[in-house]
């Protein structure tokens, strides 16, 4: 299993894609929207976690990207804002059961990426 995590806030992804690596899963992650795009162009990934609220694109806008590259490529969103109208664009593009607000523990993560996977 392949995942992407991006999010602008690099202390927070970085840990995220380090904690899932030492559960054994096989995690990238990007700050930057267009370096997500590019390591999609390169690599393939099952699933990719996006932040819904990053400068220059939204994640609602970068999932559509990369549905572009790679369609079939599961999504779950999270954000720290948690606004009522953050979720209800985050649930129509991935369902009300890939949405996660932060701060994201690592297990509930993981049962969100096991779940959209055997869906």
């Amino acid at each position: 299993m392949r995942v992407l995590l991006v999010d602008d806030e690099e202390e927070l992804v970085s840990a995220l894609a380090e904690r899932l690596r030492i559960r054994g899963i096989d995690a990238d992650w990007a700050c930057i929207c267009y370096d997500a795009i590019r390591r999609v162009e390169s690599k393939r990934y099952d699933i990719a976690v996006l932040d819904v609220k990053m400068p220059k694109m939204s994640g609602i806008e970068l999932k559509r990207r990369l549905e572009e590259k790679r369609p079939g490529m599961k999504y779950i969103f999270m954000t720290g804002h948690g606004s009522e109208e953050d979720f209800r664009a985050g649930s129509a593009e991935a369902g009300t059961a890939y949405y996660l607000v932060k701060p994201v523990k690592i297990e509930d993560l993981i049962e969100k990426i096991n779940e959209i996977l055997n869906d």
